[in-house]
């Protein structure tokens, strides 16, 4: 797993075969940020990475310019990987924190512009984790919120729903917070 653009580029990340993650793909990961590339300042925004595994996707923005990212996974081997990764790499602007998504969104008291999530794909509440996030605030009011989920779910009946995008077997649905207006 590398990081594909930006100031890390080609840096490696290479997690403990143990980490109970499914990471996105560097391909998936390059499309993914070709498509940001038309609608994001990297240097401008704020990142929330929800469910983060490896960091490899809070890592992809913070070599992009992002001002800030915080990086939530509620496995402790995951959060001491990302900490690591980022003291490697000189990274100082990631905000890991060990926590349920879930219960973070309860409580959540800052937006963000940018909020991706990549949850385990076989959660049983993904379908309804669209509405729990535009619910608890999180996503400013010119943000977006990208889930990468299987090709199961199907979102474009969703208020926020913005534009979909299938790269093999990984499917992102990209929502939007000014939709609703």
């Amino acid at each position: 797993m590398r990081i594909i653009a930006g100031n890390l580029r080609g840096r490696r990340l290479n997690p403990p075969a143990n980490l109970p993650v499914r990471p996105t793909t560097d391909m998936a990961r390059e499309s993914l940020f070709n498509i940001l590339n038309n609608y994001v300042d990297f240097e401008d925004c704020t990142v929330l990475d929800l469910f983060a595994g490896t960091g490899a996707v809070s890592l992809e923005f913070i070599s992009r310019g992002a001002k800030q990212v915080t990086s939530i996974d509620i496995n402790n081997s995951c959060t001491d990987f990302i900490k690591s990764a980022a003291l490697k790499f000189g990274v100082d602007n990631i905000h890991v924190v060990r926590a349920d998504v879930f219960d973070l969104l309860k409580r959540a008291n800052k937006r963000f512009d940018i909020v991706f999530a990549d949850p385990p794909y076989a959660l049983q509440d993904l379908p309804l984790l669209p509405d729990k996030v535009f619910e608890s605030e999180v996503v400013n009011d010119d943000g977006i919120f990208i889930l990468e989920h299987p090709c199961d779910f199907d979102f474009q009946e969703h208020p926020h729903f913005w534009q979909h995008r299938k790269y093999g077997k990984v499917n992102f649905t990209f929502f939007a917070s000014h939709l609703d207006e």
